[in-house]
């Protein structure tokens, strides 16, 4: 194992390995429940506001640019805490949601389950 490798896996310092196309994975959790709201992609300069306002921002992929989570619903995900995975690829955002985490309303992104070829519904989409 290199150097870099070890310091990446088992060591202190945070650098973060971003893919070829300059992104990690960022899985937003609740803070207080657990349940998964949403997942996107953060790019340095995503990274960087994130950890400086405390509030969720990503890269759109579609849009290729930066946006905040909620900056035109005020569905903001205030961000509690910041994990990091073993080789430092993806990330898991503890926040606290202002409202739905769904552009669609719902409380998760994930409110449909397969079932089959076909998506139901679980839970409550509020």
């Amino acid at each position: 194992m290199s150097n870099e490798v070890k310091d990446r896996e088992t060591g202190n310092a945070f650098l973060p390995k971003f893919d070829a196309a300059g992104l990690l994975t960022a899985v937003v959790q609740h803070v207080d429940t657990g349940e998964i709201l949403m997942l996107a992609f953060m790019d340095q300069e995503a990274l960087d506001a994130t950890r400086k306002t405390g509030i969720a921002h990503f890269h759109s992929r579609s849009r290729g640019k930066l946006w905040m989570k909620g900056e035109s619903s005020g569905n903001t995900l205030n961000v509690i805490e910041i994990r990091v995975d073993c080789d430092q690829d993806a990330l898991i955002l503890k926040a606290q949601p202002a409202g739905p985490a769904c552009h669609t309303g719902a409380r998760s992104c994930f409110y449909r389950k397969l079932t089959g070829n076909r998506l139901e519904t679980v839970g409550d989409k509020a």
